[in-house]
């Protein structure tokens, strides 16, 4: 009798202890945080190189948290398909609008001219464009030799400065790897200004790019250097003062006097007439 009163007992113990803890586990679930449901978002499923057009094998749609997506992120693949690449994009970076060129802006080259700008090739060797280092996302500043107007040694100028390198030949992306890429061509994004001054030095002389630190963007003043300011001893030719030119004094000619006025009068003398003159009153007599 006793044992069978303690199995119950235990019994009823071990089933206030469950329910105890059913409560106990439930009331904790209730307090935690709320899962956030996942919002869809357009993601790159490989990595998209610069000037490429966005196909449908290059994106998937993901889950993500609402509150964690960057702003101006896609949640359809149709909003980015065809659409051409001017940043590169990894694999699994989210497809934002500054990433890509505008709509119906094709893909390429073309779509990575910003408004306003212009693209402008020019051709080039291994030393021009600095053993081959000149490549696409670089900056460099744009030297002409040449001889100027009237003079006849040869000179070389500073015509364009921090310009940013596009292209190098047919390849719109940099060597990850750093190494050199030799090409003919050099592509430049300029402005109309700065597209015809490089046009119009590349039919004036030789063109010699150089180099620059992607974040060293200052403008300097530099003055044109030449063959004596190389030498010892040498000078830069200095322009010639500008002569000041003196207005000249007219001479002032004297007018003559006025004549003073005279009055004539007829005097008759029996059968002869004479005429008399007599100055007016307030002006000199005519010297004699």
């Amino acid at each position: 009798m006793n044992r069978t009163r303690l199995l119950m007992i235990g019994v009823l113990a071990l089933a206030l202890g469950a329910l105890v803890s059913l409560f106990v586990y439930k009331n904790l679930q209730g307090k935690g945080p709320a899962v956030e449901a996942g919002a869809d978002v357009v993601v790159a499923a490989s990595d998209i190189q610069v000037g490429a057009r966005v196909e449908d094998h290059d994106v998937r749609v993901a889950k993500f948290p609402a509150s964690g997506l960057p702003a101006g992120s896609y949640t359809k693949k149709s909003q980015v398909l065809g659409r051409g690449v001017i940043i590169p994009i990894a694999k699994g970076e989210f497809i934002l609008p500054s990433k890509l060129a505008p709509e119906n802006a094709g893909a390429g080259l073309p779509s990575l001219i910003p408004p306003g700008m212009r693209a402008v090739s020019v051709r080039v060797n291994e030393v021009v464009s600095v053993a081959g280092f000149v490549g696409p996302g670089t900056r460099v500043d744009v030297l002409l030799t040449g001889t100027p107007n009237g003079s006849s040694e040869p000179q070389t100028t500073t015509v364009l400065q921090n310009v940013a390198v596009i292209a190098s030949g047919h390849t719109l992306e940099r060597n990850a790897s750093g190494e050199a890429q030799n090409t003919p061509v050099i592509t430049l994004l300029a402005s109309p200004e700065d597209a015809e001054r490089l046009t119009l030095a590349s039919s004036e002389g030789k063109i010699q790019l150089s180099l620059r630190n992607p974040l060293d963007t200052h403008a300097d003043p530099v003055d044109a250097a030449n063959a004596k300011g190389l030498y010892k001893g040498g000078t830069v030719p200095v322009a010639p003062p500008r002569q000041a030119v003196h207005p000249v004094k007219q001479q002032k000619t004297e007018k003559p006097p006025p004549s003073p006025s005279v009055l004539s009068v007829e005097v008759y003398q029996g059968d002869k007439k004479s005429d008399v003159k007599f100055p007016e009153p307030g002006s000199e007599e005519p010297n004699k």
